[in-house]
């Protein structure tokens, strides 16, 4: 008895593509000081150059504070941003994300100059009050270049970094005219209440651009039951109106990062964050440690957004629209 020819096989689904990822870097924050590694850009010129090398490497946002030239002292007059701002906005299409944070120790009116003044389409606005502690670096380092950068250490013992309710609105309402965004820094669990609130009072419009931050001393540690907790609450606080991002500071930037990346997120990454390539071996510019997370996230299968992706996920006006 003849058999009856197997039936053809069913057509494969059409492949899903693969999840594009923003990959923010914070070219040199206010944390470390010069003094820690050569490789920190200080000047203008060294600020504008790695940004725009990150930007090459495949960063979708550049993350930016400002120093003084001479000292490499922390800085938020808008004169000093000016010096870098335009030539790294005609040198590339990142996203321009401007702090609102400034350096601990700073009132929020110096905080907030540059974002109100340059209206970029990204400020960055930490989510509450916290103990900011630096001091524990004083016992890597014996000795500092500048008088500074030991006594901003040594202050982090008692001062506590101020984001009251009133600061954070402040902010929100003089950024906001300007058509910018917010990527919303949250430390520990209360910032995401605490932007819950804003939220509900309709002084924050989603999409709501979440960076949740790891192992500063003061706010949440880097366990992965740390990380799975924040998105947790975050899930169940904002539904599907947000974007979750993140950073490990230290040592832990990158297994964060792939940690948060394998659960949906993006990543931040840059010298603000972290000094280090690896253990034992300084990074000798943004762009490594750019190139070390794309690494990581083709390695688990996922793309690098590319700048417009990333204004079409986060809802941003455009980088057209910016002051500088």
């Amino acid at each position: 008895m003849a058999t009856s020819a197997p039936p053809p096989p069913e057509a494969a689904p059409p492949g899903r593509p693969r999840r594009k990822v923003i990959v923010t870097c914070a070219v040199t924050g206010a944390i470390h000081t010069p003094s820690m590694s050569p490789h920190l850009p200080v000047t203008p010129d060294e600020i504008a150059t790695q940004a725009i090398d990150a930007a090459a490497a495949g960063a979708s946002i550049i993350h930016l504070h400002a120093r003084q030239a001479d000292d490499g002292r922390p800085t938020q007059d808008p004169e000093v941003f000016r010096q870098f701002l335009p030539r790294i906005k005609q040198s590339c299409n990142a996203v321009v994300n401007i702090t609102t944070g400034g350096a601990p120790r700073m009132p929020v009116a110096e905080r907030m100059r540059p974002a109100v003044e340059f209206a970029p389409e990204v400020a960055s606005l930490n989510m509450g009050s916290m103990n900011f502690g630096l001091f524990p670096m004083l016992k890597r380092y014996d000795t500092f270049e500048h008088a500074w950068e030991r006594d901003a250490l040594e202050s982090s013992r008692s001062n506590v970094f101020q984001n009251s309710f009133e600061d954070i609105e402040n902010i929100l309402r003089a950024c906001s005219g300007n058509g910018t965004r917010f990527e919303f820094e949250c430390y520990d669990t209360s910032h995401l209440y605490n932007l819950s609130y804003f939220l509900d009072e309709g002084l924050v419009q989603p999409p709501l651009f979440i960076q949740t931050v790891f192992g500063i001393f003061g706010g949440i540690g880097t366990h992965p039951e740390d990380i799975a907790h924040m998105k947790r609450t975050a899930d169940r606080l904002f539904g599907d109106v947000w974007r979750w991002s993140v950073l490990g500071a230290g040592a832990q930037q990158m297994r964060v990062a792939a940690f948060a990346a394998a659960q949906g997120g993006n990543v931040r990454v840059g010298l603000e964050d972290s000094l280090w390539d690896g253990p034992g071996q300084l990074a000798e510019s943004n762009a490594a440690q750019v190139t070390r997370v794309r690494k990581i996230l083709e390695g688990l299968s996922l793309d690098t957004a590319t700048p417009d992706e990333a204004r079409a996920m986060l809802s941003l006006k455009g980088g057209d629209t910016v002051r500088f």
